[in-house]
């Protein structure tokens, strides 16, 4: 009986380092394939296209899969966040947060976004029509990312609260930057260099996501 009592929470905290692991590595596995894809893909430019149309054409499958396993990734980290106390992301709003991020980013892989702009290759140039689909794409977007400046500003606080002032700074500096940038990109209806900014935020959000979990599975 000694043993069996021993090893179940042995168990359970190596299920959730693994889960938290998964979390670590799925901004750069994000980024990464998103990255690749956008220097390789015929008529793909980040100063006119958002990483999400590149889950169009023949290989759109590769940025569907990245979504939704970088989403699922997110989900069983805020999982396990709910039983590892972590700083920044407390017991209860960050992991759900970062639940909500990961949902958002799974909903944007099953509701694809629509061509746009002369991609995939043979689309007409200009904005394009906007689909059922391409509508749900962009409120699953606003689901992930709402949630993730809120997490980022939720870690600010309660750093500060710890006297952390260099995560606390942290937090609420690529929080501030994304909120801004995503802001930006709207109000200019897709500017190349609010695009730009735009993805260098996305790559900022996701290193923030991925060092705040190392510290949790550390």
């Amino acid at each position: 009986m000694t043993e069996a009592i021993t090893v179940r929470p042995v168990a359970r905290a190596s299920a959730g380092r693994v889960l938290l692991a998964g979390g670590v590595v799925a901004g750069p596995l994000w980024v990464t394939v998103a990255l690749v894809q956008g220097l390789a893909r015929d008529g793909f430019d980040f100063r006119r296209h958002p990483v999400s149309v590149l889950s169009n054409g023949d290989l759109g499958w590769l940025q569907i899969g990245n979504f939704i396993v970088a989403g699922l990734l997110c989900v069983g980290a805020a999982l396990a966040l709910r039983r590892t106390p972590h700083p920044g992301l407390g017991p209860v709003s960050g992991p759900w947060l970062l639940g909500q991020y990961g949902l958002g980013l799974v909903l944007a892989g099953v509701f694809t976004a629509d061509p746009l702009d002369g991609f995939p290759a043979g689309t007409p140039r200009g904005p394009g029509e906007v689909s059922w689909h391409g509508v749900a794409h962009l409120g699953a977007g606003a689901v992930a990312f709402t949630a993730l400046v809120g997490a980022c500003l939720v870690a600010a606080r309660r750093f500060a609260r710890r006297g952390e002032r260099g995560w606390a700074t942290y937090s609420g500096i690529t929080g501030t930057f994304f909120a801004v940038a995503w802001l930006v990109l709207m109000a200019t209806g897709g500017h190349p260099v609010a695009m730009v900014a735009f993805a260098v935020a996305v790559v900022a959000g996701w290193a923030w996501v991925s060092l705040t979990l190392l510290r949790a599975v550390r």
